[in-house]
């Protein structure tokens, strides 16, 4: 069997954390198969879908790594993706067809008498359900007017069983399950109905979604047994809790995946991750988009919430970034830079940043942190209160002494100016430290920063000169 899994997010809003989880997994599983991974927005709820969020989500997916394999528009009525509206008359065609087949019924309660059930039930203590009072009676007994909806002939007796890739075995017992509406009044379908059509139609082998879905299943279920379908199967993931324990939400900080890549995180670190939310291959930590394809399978998936810790996250993206070649993580930064400056960066000023970040590199662990690191490179920057710490005027005077050696060095390179600055404070009997620090801090304007003499090199002797004698003449 050729697996087909698929991505069916609600266009309601951005691409939430948990559901790029979900997608992962699919897609680590369709790629670990050979088999196809397929996106479908369920967009029928007219009232909150929005073209926006459509290309958010498409966004999302795209920029953490995901190909899905209907994405040709001209399989898709001109979308990069199935849409589940598109689908409704389809869904209307199955819910008659059930009809006909005696599996569902045409159901004509009004409104106010289905309040009526419902309240007499819970004065009763019983469950509140559909009490199935349409579920045998003849056509003629349908009201003048009235507009009905297609209700599912569920099973009254026996149980129903899902075997879950995850959770094991679970069965609810039919008695629990009432019959639920498949078509409105309106001939719009329910979400119970539109989501086993899709599936079937599309032939998904594998429902790979959060555990929020499960209770769904078990009606799900029903609708395939009615129309004699295959039924797919089922893999519900646990549920991502924020380091607090409760459900991840804004106020843990980012709950869309566009918040990450603002705030300067990789896809490739966020889908390692994320893969680590409830899977695991043993001890490894680190583990690369090859690997993860090579390894993941369901039974390394665990059953308990994940709690999301922002402290790991930024230790894996410090990794990867670590891994990005140079020119592209210049590429990267760069648009926090422009940010920090206020202007363009030029190609000059690109390949400075380039020759920068073999030291800048180990001691950052966001793109934004790379662009405050490198700002120095490309203006100067008024001394912070550490640097101004530092610079007494005995450290001024040293400066001002090695400002002519500076200026008649024959060569301008890391080794030159750190053998100048060594000679300096070896002839003076001063520890090389009580040199190189007004350096960085006529320089850079802060107390810490890449290696000074590096830094030194990179920005030029002009600019060198020019900075210490702005900083030796300041009162």
């Amino acid at each position: 069997m050729s697996v087909v899994v698929r991505f069916a997010p609600s266009p309601t809003g951005f691409l939430h954390i948990g559901g790029a989880r979900t997608a992962l997994f699919n897609w680590l599983y369709a790629r670990h198969c050979g088999g196809k991974f397929l996106m479908r927005v369920e967009d029928t709820d007219r009232e909150r879908s929005t073209p926006e969020s459509v290309e958010t989500i498409l966004e999302g997916l795209t920029w953490l790594g995901f190909d899905w394999d209907n994405k040709d528009p001209a399989l898709n009525g001109g979308k990069h993706y199935y849409s589940q509206f598109d689908m409704r008359e389809r869904h209307a065609e199955v819910a008659r067809e059930m009809v006909a087949k005696g599996a569902a019924y045409y159901c004509y309660c009004s409104p106010e008498e289905l309040d009526a059930m419902r309240a007499e039930q819970k004065a009763k203590g019983l469950p509140m359900k559909y009490d199935g009072r349409w579920r045998d009676r003849p056509a003629s007994d349908a009201p003048a007017g009235v507009k009905p909806v297609i209700r599912l002939k569920a099973p009254q007796v026996g149980e129903t069983t899902v075997d879950d890739q995850v959770k094991g075995s679970v069965t609810v017992q039919n008695e629990q399950l009432d019959d639920m509406i498949l078509l409105r009044a309106d001939g719009t379908p329910t979400y119970m109905l539109a989501v086993v059509v899709d599936d079937h139609d599309m032939g998904i082998t594998h429902v790979i979604r959060g555990d929020d879905h499960f209770t769904n299943t078990f009606r799900q279920v029903q609708i395939y047994k009615a129309m004699g379908w295959d039924i797919p199967a089922f893999a519900h993931l646990p549920m991502i809790l924020g380091p607090d324990g409760a459900k991840l939400s804004k106020r843990h900080g980012a709950p869309a995946v566009s918040d990450y890549q603002a705030k300067g995180y990789l896809p490739e670190a966020i889908c390692n991750y994320l893969l680590r939310l409830c899977w695991a291959h043993g001890d490894d930590e680190l583990i690369s988009t090859d690997q993860a394809i090579a390894w993941f399978d369901f039974p390394s998936v665990g059953r308990s919430p994940a709690r999301f810790d922002f402290v790991k996250l930024a230790h894996v993206n410090a990794h990867y970034i670590g891994l990005t070649p140079d020119e592209k993580l210049a590429d990267l930064a760069m648009p926090f830079l422009r940010i920090l400056m206020g202007r363009d960066i030029t190609e000059a000023e690109r390949k400075t940043l380039i020759g920068a970040l073999p030291d800048i590199k180990p001691r950052v662990q966001l793109l934004p942190e790379i662009a405050e690191a490198a700002q120095f490179y490309f203006m100067r920057i008024e001394p912070d209160e550490k640097a101004l710490k530092i610079l007494t005027p005995e450290a001024k005077g040293v400066l001002a002494s090695l400002i002519p050696a500076l200026k008649s060095s024959p060569h301008w390179t890391h080794e030159a100016i750190e053998e100048l600055f060594r000679v300096y404070a070896e002839t003076h009997d001063m520890k090389l430290g009580k040199v190189a620090q007004p350096l960085r801090a006529a320089l850079t304007g802060r107390g810490v920063s890449p290696p000074i003499f590096t830094a030194a090199a990179l920005l030029g002797r002009d600019e060198v000169l020019a900075r210490l004698d702005a900083c030796v003449s300041a009162s």
